[in-house]
């Protein structure tokens, strides 16, 4: 029987012109890419914060409104000439790296860009409701001041509400809110007939509402959400544990961080998140909302990630194999898009040398590159690389069963390492 700590060996593949193509993306990516990525998050911005300034009874009419244009657009169909309904989104912007080349053919587009405000937080009802392409970056900087975040906030910033919901999200307190699906209360949508209807858990449309999840928009048009909140504090006190041993003992200790061996309820982390660094190296950190006042506290030490020069957070994380268990605060709001900057760990494939200290002091606060962007610049013979040879493979597996995931990755994929997993209580991503 094989050995499941040791992976395959295989002939190396011989390398072709695109190999040295790819290891030069950087050339595009740092003169092209960054510096129209930070125009693009400003104009961004400048348009959130437009947005912020309205009233909600004009965000409400400007929804409403917008809800008429797209029925008026799928009022103008033929079934039998045009084909399938789809976005307009082109696939270079969605965040994802599938290929979404259905949308080269010849289908029924509908344009929803304009769908991208929050029409309204009610603090009473603890519900957000926002338009599908409101960002994950967005909805905190709204939420995060007045102490409230939805209950599962994905790390991501360009992450969006409807992409979350179409295909699936989780976060660090996946573990309690389950997915990104789970915690949404109603569903506004606009069926193919041009029907606009609003879906719960309980109401005549409740199979629409089960079935939009993971639907990857193909049975209807997703034009709002009412998505649960819950209250938060200022910072996240934060636990690094280092683990050694076996792939088997580091998803064991991924399950004792999630539920403690007494049972206590009490004791239950606000976010988990596991990062495995060699076959017998890993990282476990838990988190704990904490209020100012207590990260204040004479003694304890507060970490800003945020900042454009801070080491990237994976790499930091990784500094408790040698320092051993230390505890930080870090702003929620900072913990919340801790891998945004380096990409998770995608930033290093792009720009090599991104994580060195010069590079961070000197362009970091460029960082990072739009994925739409990279995608623009990379063409069709990087694109199919990547899609033959680069994996980025998000999979749910069940507690019992993440050892047996980690295993099999690294012995079927030939990772090289470091390889990294965020690991929940339910899945592993």
């Amino acid at each position: 029987m094989a050995d499941l700590q040791t992976p395959l060996v295989r002939p190396k593949r011989k390398k072709v012109l695109v190999d040295y193509l790819v290891r030069l993306r950087w050339i595009p990516a740092l003169f092209i890419a960054l510096p129209i990525s930070a125009l693009i998050y400003f104009s961004v911005f400048v348009g959130n914060m437009w947005s912020a300034m309205k009233s909600e009874k004009r965000r409400q009419k400007e929804h409403e409104e917008n809800i008429k244009r797209v029925v008026k657009r799928l009022k103008e169909r033929n079934p039998k000439r045009d084909g399938l309904v789809c976005t307009a989104r082109k696939p270079w912007v969605v965040v994802g790296m599938r290929n979404v080349d259905y949308k080269r053919a010849r289908h029924f587009q509908v344009d929803l860009s304009a769908f991208r405000n929050i029409l309204v937080i009610d603090k009473e009802r603890m519900v957000a409701k926002v338009e599908p392409l409101v960002s994950m970056g967005q909805i905190t900087k709204a939420t995060c001041p007045m102490n409230l975040s939805l209950a599962v906030a994905p790390e991501f910033d360009d992450l969006t509400v409807g992409g979350l919901i179409n295909s699936y999200g989780i976060s660090g307190g996946s573990h309690i809110y389950g997915l990104f699906s789970d915690t949404v209360v109603a569903m506004e949508v606009v069926l193919a007939d041009g029907q606009v209807v609003r879906a719960t858990k309980d109401n005549e449309d409740s199979d629409l509402f089960y079935g939009m999840p993971w639907s990857q928009g193909t049975i209807g048009l997703l034009v709002s959400a009412e998505i649960k909140l819950i209250p938060i504090k200022e910072y996240m006190s934060l636990t690094y544990t280092p683990v050694m041993g076996t792939l088997k003992e580091i998803a064991e200790a991924h399950g004792d961080s999630l539920v403690p061996r007494d049972g206590d309820p009490a004791k239950i982390p606000d976010f988990v998140e596991g990062m495995v660094y060699s076959s017998s190296e890993g990282v476990m950190m838990t988190g704990v909302y904490a209020s100012e006042e207590e990260a204040k506290k004479k003694g304890n030490r507060i970490n800003r990630v945020g900042w454009w020069f801070k080491p990237w957070f994976y790499q930091y994380a990784e500094t408790a194999l040698k320092k051993g268990e230390f505890v930080e605060y870090i702003p929620t709001r900072e913990y919340y898009h801790r891998h945004t900057r380096s990409l998770y760990w995608e930033g290093k494939l792009i720009i090599p040398f991104g994580d060195q200290l010069w590079f961070r002091f000197l362009l970091g606060w460029l960082m990072p590159p739009k994925i739409s962007l990279l995608k623009i610049t990379q063409g069709e013979a990087i694109r199919n690389y990547y899609h033959d040879n680069h994996v980025i493979q998000d999979v749910l597996v069940p507690l019992h069963k993440v050892s047996d995931a980690l295993e099999f990755a690294h012995r079927e994929l030939e990772v090289q390492f470091p390889f990294f997993f965020l690991l929940h209580r339910w899945w592993l991503v």
